[in-house]
């Protein structure tokens, strides 16, 4: 249970037991990386070879998974015409830069997995966490012009603008622009990259006491995550709303009407943009799963509220990354016409009969409904 739980204090502890005796985390970090290790790794013992083994195993199959899902969804969207519009950009980066994520987060975890320690030096460990960090960040803000293009969508109907290509092109630059601001701000002196407790990545400071990596930590966090929460909740609060009232007058319409369904027959089940609204509500959902136990954990290491083991930064690193693994899957399962091209293009990743094609909803209002129920009995 020791190997679990992983005692808050003294690495000594194991000698009597015949562990590692007054070994540390830190023994086998490269001596040029030590100016980067907090002095408070340095109270727990080695972790057990098997987590860094299920680790680098876990990081192999959510790479894996995230590098064909992700490519896949690339793929298929750009190479169907149908599927070519403008709010379907915004699904393309969004798969793009859950891609990238894994693609350079997974190797190198992996074979640090292995030595059981950083290897690349100090400058591929700042590296490397830069990059974590701008691709979670342009992922979560591409949920948010999502979002909102589904706001427009769904509240504002007909009198919303309708998104053209060089808008969707401008909120993509939005995203990885606003991104890149916050995670090159730690190369310039605002905050800092440091090892992670595991010693086999690398992520924010936030064992650090000083002024420049407290205000980091919480300016950052609420640029690229409160901040970006308030705005899906926003949406997505006048989103359900708008379809309640919907539903709502048409029930009442089709009772005043003496007839069972408004809905056509071809129509029967939700329009195109309620359906993708659930779908990119889903995938947002994910993601704050994914990314909170991270944000805990620098909270936790910043205001000293928790002891943070080494063990305890795996969970944050391993649901972060998983993330990247949801969004063709959620796609996969509940987008109609990127079933129905994944049917096409690789028949035997779709499970059951794919669905018809049906509008996928690019920026602009459903039709009239139609009355083709029988009345019902008096």
């Amino acid at each position: 249970m020791s190997l679990i739980s992983e005692p808050s204090f003294s690495a000594y502890s194991w000698a009597s037991q015949g562990g590692f005796g007054n070994q540390t985390v830190v023994d086998k970090v490269p001596p040029e990386m030590l100016y980067l290790i907090d002095p408070h790794w340095y109270q727990f013992p080695p972790m057990n070879p098997l987590w860094h083994s299920l680790l680098g195993f876990a990081m192999c199959i959510l790479g894996f998974l995230c590098v064909v899902g992700n490519g896949m969804v690339v793929y298929i969207f750009s190479c169907t015409k149908s599927l070519r519009t403008p709010s379907n950009l915004l699904v393309v980066n969004l798969a793009f830069s859950d891609f990238c994520m894994m693609f350079c987060m997974s190797p190198p975890m992996v074979l640090n997995c292995y030595y059981e320690t950083w290897i690349f030096g100090p400058l591929m460990c700042e590296v490397y966490a830069m990059l974590g960090s701008l691709f979670g960040c342009t992922s979560i803000w591409s949920m948010v012009m999502i979002a909102n293009d589904r706001y427009n969508v769904i509240v504002k109907g007909l009198s919303a603008k309708p998104m053209t290509i060089k808008t969707a092109l401008a909120r993509i630059l939005f995203c990885w622009g606003w991104s890149l601001i916050w995670t090159l701000a730690p190369f310039l002196g605002w905050g800092r990259y440091v090892p992670e407790g595991n010693m086999t990545a690398c992520g924010t400071d936030y064992l650090a006491q000083d002024f420049k990596s407290k205000s980091y930590i919480i300016i950052y966090s609420f640029g690229c995550y409160f901040l970006p929460l308030f705005l899906i909740i926003y949406s997505y609060w006048f989103i359900v709303q708008a379809v309640s009232a919907h539903e709502k007058a048409m029930r009442e319409q089709a009772k005043k009407m003496n007839v069972a369904s408004l809905r056509s027959s071809e129509n029967a089940n939700t329009s195109a943009e309620h359906k993708l609204a659930k779908v990119a509500l889903t995938t947002i959902s994910l993601w704050f799963c994914a990314w909170t136990p991270y944000l805990v954990i620098n909270y936790a290491g910043m205001f000293q509220a928790l002891t943070i083991s080494p063990l305890f930064t795996i969970w944050g690193s391993v649901f972060a990354k998983a993330n990247a693994c949801y969004n063709p899957i959620v796609y996969a399962i509940s987008h109609p016409k990127y079933r129905a091209a994944l049917d096409k293009k690789f028949p035997s990743l779709v499970c059951g009969s794919a669905e018809a094609p049906v509008s996928d909803g690019t920026s602009v209002a459903s039709g009239a409904t139609t009355i083709t129920e029988e009345k019902a009995a008096a």
